[in-house]
């Protein structure tokens, strides 16, 4: 008892839980609307209202049916929720039923009439087997720290969901940059093709150099290499696309050039604190940090007494007809039992500072999490103002070549200039056009990669408590 005593006195004191504010600035960083919209627009965003081609919106359908990573997630929600409903029913007794016969012989040496005697007992009870009674929460506790462990494995799978849209959505932009780049090239090839004709008829005639020829004849060969990189390129991301759709969606996509048909809803971030704490990879880290604080209070219980009951209640009878007549045949027992810990080795105390160190980690790894996702959104905004400016300067880009191309050849038909300069400026044309399809798949990216890091389309639903 003393021991038990000491150990009491040893008892930590309780502690206050409380979830750290967000490590995080006020505003994005070069960003002037950033700080003013409200978090609500975004969360509350449905992911069919920011992707509204509908093509886009049926492979991404695909692949949340179809995905065997979002099924593996589901199945670990199933999971969580069958540990959180063990650990609940610890709260609750068992009860039992029982029933028993027996027959035996003694002998007549054992007996003191010296006569051998024959006796059956029949009996049939409902038992309560040790149940604790959760005077000092330790039940509830753990009950806790499985229910919040559920929560975040249910957040976890709104981010998987999240990250699988986001992946399929940026496949198959990719997919349809590819598409516009080849039927650029493709474009450039008939072009480059036809001319090859031309000047191979007017070196046959004499008319035009050799020289001239192999230039024209270089320019059609390189965008014969184009197109066959970008159709190769192309066939290995339709794999790619049908792999994380977990079904055959590639065949049902034909590239028409639609790029730039192709829009999405500008986002304003609104303030961090607010909309960084309701993405799901947060909320998870949360509810990782609820259930190790949950933990704590567990521990500290377990220096307490625990408090446990036993008992049946039923009838007994040595003949099988009387077992339910008589009224004496009624049988109980209550056996409740304290169990005090008198010398444990310091594994208490030990459990306990693990549960402050695992608190600690969980701490630790929720302010990463919002350090990153604040990472993810400035990284993104960054991204997003950047490529924009970049689309309009290529723009412009594209026309000033167009234009060149233009000029030349008219320099070239009126013997002003030699036939190098009209290839020079065909080449740079290709290449701005394919720079120009790159950037705007980049820019569109972009947009998807905002809408990710903000949380869009998974939206806090209230959490479904499994009732018992």
């Amino acid at each position: 008892m003393v021991s038990g005593c000491a150990i009491l006195r040893d008892v930590p004191e309780p502690v206050e839980h409380r979830i750290p504010a967000a490590p995080v600035p006020a505003t994005w960083e070069g960003d002037t609307a950033a700080g003013t919209g409200p978090a609500e627009d975004i969360l509350d965003l449905e992911w069919t209202a920011f992707f509204s081609d509908k093509d886009l919106q049926s492979v991404i359908e695909t692949a949340l049916d179809n995905n065997r990573d979002l099924r593996l997630a589901a199945l670990r929600v199933s999971e969580a929720r069958a540990t959180y409903e063990i650990q609940l029913a610890e709260t609750f007794p068992i009860l039992g039923a029982t029933g028993q016969a027996a027959r035996a012989r003694l002998p007549g040496d054992l007996n003191i009439s010296g006569r051998p005697v024959t006796s059956n007992q029949f009996e049939t009870y409902l038992g309560l087997s040790s149940w604790e009674v959760d005077f000092w929460g330790r039940i509830e506790s753990l009950s806790d720290a499985a229910l919040q462990s559920y929560f975040a494995t249910e957040a976890g799978q709104r981010g998987a969901q999240l990250a699988l849209i986001a992946q399929t959505a940026k496949a198959w932009l990719t997919l349809s940059e590819l598409d516009a780049r080849t039927e650029i090239a493709r474009r450039t090839l008939e072009s480059r093709r036809e001319s090859f004709r031309i000047f191979r008829l007017r070196n046959e005639m004499g008319s035009t150099s050799r020289q001239d020829l192999t230039q024209v004849e270089t320019l059609y060969v390189q965008a014969e290499i184009l197109v066959t990189q970008l159709e190769q390129a192309r066939a290995l991301q339709a794999h790619y696309l049908d792999q994380v759709s977990g079904a055959i969606v590639s065949d049902t996509i034909i590239g028409t050039g639609r790029l730039h048909e192709i829009e999405f809803p500008d986002l304003v971030p609104g303030i961090p604190s607010d909309i960084l704490v309701r993405r799901p990879d947060i909320l998870a880290a949360e509810f990782r940090l609820k259930a190790a604080q949950a933990n704590i209070d567990a521990a500290r219980a377990a220096f307490f007494p625990r408090i446990a009951l036993t008992g049946n209640l039923g009838v007994a009878s040595t003949d099988l007809e009387d077992l339910f007549r008589i009224a004496d045949s009624n049988t109980w027992s209550f056996v409740p039992s304290v169990s005090v810990p008198l010398f444990e080795g310091g594994r208490l105390r030990n459990r306990y500072d693990i549960a402050e160190i695992r608190r600690d980690a969980a701490v630790a790894a929720y302010e990463k999490a919002l350090q990153e996702a604040f990472r993810d959104v400035a990284d993104a905004l960054t991204l997003r103002r950047g490529l924009d400016q970049q689309f309009q300067l290529m723009e412009q880009a594209v026309t000033i070549q167009q234009e060149r191309t233009r000029l030349a050849r008219m320099r070239y038909d009126n013997g002003a200039a030699a036939y190098l300069e009209v290839l020079d400026s065909e080449r740079d044309l290709l290449s701005a056009e394919q720079q120009l399809a790159q950037i705007h798949g980049a820019q569109l990216a972009s947009h998807v990669a905002l809408f990710t890091a903000l949380g869009g389309g998974t939206e806090v639903p209230e959490l479904d408590t499994p009732d018992r």
